[in-house]
């Protein structure tokens, strides 16, 4: 009510009665912008400096998406992430490997013993969402696509469009409360 308008007891209100709603939560976005990134000299973290999100296969079937790019290898010698996912597409390095080395663009190599070349063990690929914010939370970092989100562009590291690969490096949260 107005200020001076009046009241049920034939009185005036001098201050008036203002009643909203209050304050409620409309949305909570997601920041899904590049963190800093950090070295970690483990060989196997990974990095994705510009857009783009690893693939990940998970146990029913389904491509999940992450940029924690904390890997490490399962008792196969695949490349999995810290709750032993597989990479998508698999990639196995052999036990007996030298050293393992990825590319900016994704191209996985190692050397093995009485070789002096490396050898190419595969690519790992990265996609992307025309609405990465639309992408459904699954938890531990994964994320799957959306009506919201629109279907996955898969595509190699350093193409048009797509980040690259740093290997020895993670990417920090880039959490913001406010």
């Amino acid at each position: 009510r107005r200020a001076g308008s009046a009241s049920s007891e034939n009185t005036a209100f001098p201050a008036g009665i203002y009643v909203g709603s209050g304050v409620k939560t409309a949305g909570t976005p997601r920041i899904m912008g590049q963190g800093n990134i950090t070295p970690t000299e483990k060989s196997y973290d990974l990095a994705i400096r510009g857009e783009g999100l690893f693939r990940i296969q998970m146990p029913d079937g389904r491509t999940a998406y992450t940029r924690d790019g904390s890997f490490d290898l399962d008792a196969d010698g695949r490349l999995v992430t810290s709750q032993g996912f597989p990479v998508d597409p698999a990639i196995a390095v052999p036990n007996n490997a030298k050293s393992v080395s990825i590319s900016s663009q994704g191209l996985v190599s190692a050397t093995l013993p009485g070789q002096v070349q490396a050898q190419q063990l595969g690519q790992i690929q990265i996609a992307r969402f025309v609405n990465k914010v639309g992408l459904e939370s699954i938890g531990d970092n994964l994320f799957v696509e959306t009506t919201a989100s629109g279907p996955a562009l898969a595509g190699n590291p350093g193409e048009e469009g797509f980040g690259n690969l740093q290997q020895g490096y993670l990417e920090e949260s880039n959490v913001n409360s406010v």
